[in-house]
């Protein structure tokens, strides 16, 4: 039997599902909790684990409430993952259970599969660990994760960089290749650059709201490990004559990948564009299906019952799809979604940042979600390089006296981030680096666009544009903004054994893994998969991240739960 740490399912579940454990011997899987651990006719129990020390207090009390008694015993075994920790088998030695593990493992997964293009190592803690703890670990995993990549497709030529985490995971894996001069392999090498980029060079982006799709879907609903759940209402078969009288409850669950043959041409497009597609994908099936009148001879009927099952996956999916966009749609014309990305537009293009927002402090007034004020009031700071002093004590003190003051931790927490601070040296460097890098274009295409910024209406992506840059004409026409950005940017080159230098043919396209140290958004992979796509690009990007974020995921992760104490 396997007791999950529940967070690691998720992430498990795209590289074994059940059936495959099944296959290997695992009769039954358990979620961990406090208490006796449920009846099972096993001789094994392994504990699938993440290093953290709450959950050693509930392994501890699993492991003693075990009825000794019993005959055959259970053996326990325990793997952390991705790696083992000290601090963890010392907790366990003190609460006296360590030697009931027979085996202590760790279970080193580092990057997980999302997608053809797409990594992520799921670490949902690392941006908080790394710029409010100064705790690398996972920046060690990210090195980890790229030496067992280079392993698997061979040396990475050149490591480009922008920040401190991003100089760290490079010299930890230069330093790692150094010590393990044996993993100097002949592969020859599938990727021609790296670049590593950390959250905190571009704060903006996550905080806008995303206006793609897949992006759209993320904000709304949540998106975890290539899963949403939705309203189950949208989903139920309609019959005639029953009137919903037996409305689903559970939430309706969907996978979402480039699997799907509609979701994958859907998936990046701005959300104003993904209806002309799904009406004329309607025409199309609709007409494959009125072929069956047409079909004559037995032939041609063989034919067409050939083709039904991928009809019926493309009715299905067109169905399922239609009804996110109506669910989405019900949502992006309601009146306060258009006021609330109207001001983080006027934000992003550089109007009225440095002053008390009407609308916000009109949100804070009638109580609006606190993370949604949190996210327009650091997206004001960066778009202004920090808020005067006056400003930020005005809005500190309105959230504190609206949502209570134990957020005063959390508000501490965005300012070591750097999302919400004072204005230092009192100048305001955004609109610099938002003209240098044209990060502000008035006029997007939404339906066939020509350039990033449609993935936020308007706005191109910080991180993307930089990526962008490198590629073509480099980094060193865009040195003075670079050096206003936090961190520092470098560039390294990997020896490769002879042999195996690129022999570039013509007309065929450089291949770049973009790493993002701190999270990265689906809007951002969709800028970089149009990237990828263009015409005259010459480059295709491969995207690796510790974790897949959104504004309000990213905000979640550095507020401080603090209860307020019960009197």
């Amino acid at each position: 039997a396997i007791v999950w740490d529940e967070y690691l399912t998720g992430p498990f579940g795209l590289i074994a599902q059940y059936s495959l454990l099944k296959e290997h011997e695992v009769e039954k899987m358990f979620t961990l909790k406090p208490g006796r651990l449920p009846p099972a006719d096993v001789k094994n129990i392994i504990f699938f684990v993440r290093p953290k020390l709450e959950l050693m207090d509930i392994i501890t009390d699993n492991v003693l409430r075990e009825d000794r008694g019993r005959s055959p015993q259970r053996d326990f075994h325990i793997l952390f993952v991705p790696r083992r920790s000290l601090l963890c088998e010392q907790w366990l030695k003190e609460q006296g259970v360590l030697g009931s593990f027979i085996h202590r493992e760790q279970y080193s997964l580092d990057l997980i599969p999302f997608d053809g293009d797409l990594l992520s190592m799921e670490s949902e803690s690392a941006f908080k660990e790394c710029y409010l703890e100064s705790d690398q670990t996972s920046l060690y995993h990210a090195a980890k994760g790229l030496m067992t990549l280079q392993a698997l497709y061979g040396t990475i030529p050149q490591i480009f960089g922008k920040g401190d985490c991003a100089r760290h995971v490079a010299n930890m894996m230069i330093r790692m290749k150094r010590e393990f001069p044996g993993s100097q392999n002949s592969i020859f090498p599938v990727f021609d650059t790296l670049l590593l980029l950390d959250r905190n060079v571009d704060l903006l982006t996550p905080l806008a709201t995303q206006l793609t799709y897949e992006g759209l879907i993320d904000e709304i609903y949540g998106i975890q490990n290539t899963y949403v759940k939705l309203p189950p209402e949208k989903f139920a078969p309609k019959k005639q004559g029953e009137g919903g009288k037996d409305l689903p409850t559970e939430p309706k669950k969907l996978q979402l990948n480039s699997a799907e043959e509609l979701y994958a041409e859907i998936r990046d497009k701005n959300f104003n564009a993904v209806g002309s597609v799904l009406s004329k994908k309607a025409k199309i099936i609709s007409a494959a299906f009125e072929e069956r009148h047409h079909a004559k001879t037995v032939g041609e009927i063989k034919q067409f019952v050939s083709q039904l099952p991928h009809m019926q996956a493309a009715r299905s999916s067109l169905a399922n799809h239609t009804s996110i966009a109506e669910l989405i749609k019900d949502i992006t014309t309601s009146e306060d979604f258009f006021d609330n990305l109207t001001v983080e537009q006027e934000f992003m293009s550089g109007i009225d940042t440095d002053k008390v927002n009407n609308y916000i402090e009109d949100c804070i007034a009638q109580k609006h979600p606190l993370i949604k004020i949190l996210r327009l009031v650091c997206l004001q700071s960066v778009c202004n390089s920090g808020l005067k002093q006056k400003v930020l004590d005005h809005y500190k003190r309105e959230i504190l006296q609206t949502y209570g003051y134990e957020h005063i931790l959390t508000l501490n927490n965005l300012e070591k981030a750097g999302l919400l601070k004072p204005q230092t040296g009192g100048r305001n460097n955004y609109p610099t680096i938002r003209k240098t890098l044209r990060l502000w274009m008035d006029d997007v295409n939404e339906q066939n666009p020509n350039d990033i910024s449609y993935v936020y209406s308007g706005y191109a992506p910080l991180s993307v544009r930089l990526a962008q840059l490198l590629a073509r004409p480099g980094w060193r026409s865009i040195e003075e903004v670079l050096k206003m950005l936090p961190g520092p940017h470098f560039e390294e080159r990997q020896q490769l054994p002879t042999g195996l230098q690129k022999k570039r043919q013509h007309g065929e396209n450089r291949v770049t893994l973009v790493f993002f140290l701190g999270g990265v958004t689906y809007a951002e992979i969709a800028a970089l998969r149009f990237l990828s796509q263009m015409e005259d690009g010459g480059t295709e990007y491969i995207i690796a991240t510790t974790k897949l974020i959104n504004g309000t995921t990213w905000i979640k992760s550095l507020m401080e739960k603090l209860e307020p104490a019960p009197f």
